[in-house]
């Protein structure tokens, strides 16, 4: 997904919507892990604050996120 940093959504919340959208494409399983910092800063391009909002976000709506200190699910 590109993001647009020039549109009026919120970059976090972009970066944010392609992750329930590969949910949605069962890209990825509804339990499975949603990709961490690094993985979204490098898919993305985006500042590592930028990828940090978007993973408390998605963890604010219930999705599991990756351990921090293991690096794994």
């Amino acid at each position: 997904m590109q993001v647009d940093r020039f549109g009026p959504t919120p970059l976090y919340q972009q970066v944010a919507q392609e992750s329930r959208d590969r949910i949605r494409a069962a890209e990825l399983k509804p339990r499975e892990p949603i990709p961490s910092e690094s993985d979204l800063v490098a898919n993305h391009g985006a500042a590592r604050e930028t990828a940090r909002r978007a993973v408390a976000l998605l963890r604010d709506e219930g999705r599991p996120s990756r351990c921090p200190s293991a690096g794994h699910p």
